[in-house]
């Protein structure tokens, strides 16, 4: 069982987090269930989401590199990317 809970969507009135959690609903990254942790803490959801948006949404950093990124990420963790 998650110790940390997800911040109920219908509960948020700040329209920046609601967009944060929107968007992570409709494209998959971040991970819906990782942004509605991170809403637990306002600033710290907004912390993340505001680069996240501007790098990899915005195409600061070109495909393949947010494609290693992702294949990094998935070995540190083990994860059979």
């Amino acid at each position: 069982m998650a110790r940390l809970p997800y911040v109920d969507p219908t509960s948020l009135t700040d329209p920046e987090l609601i967009e944060y959690l929107e968007q992570a609903r409709l494209f998959g990254t971040p991970r819906p269930e990782t942004q509605a942790i991170r809403s637990n803490v306002p600033a710290v959801a907004k912390a993340f989401s505001r680069p996240w948006e501007t790098i990899f949404r915005g195409g600061a950093v070109e495909h393949s590199l947010k494609e290693l990124c992702r294949v990094y990420v998935s070995q540190t963790i083990n994860c059979d990317y």
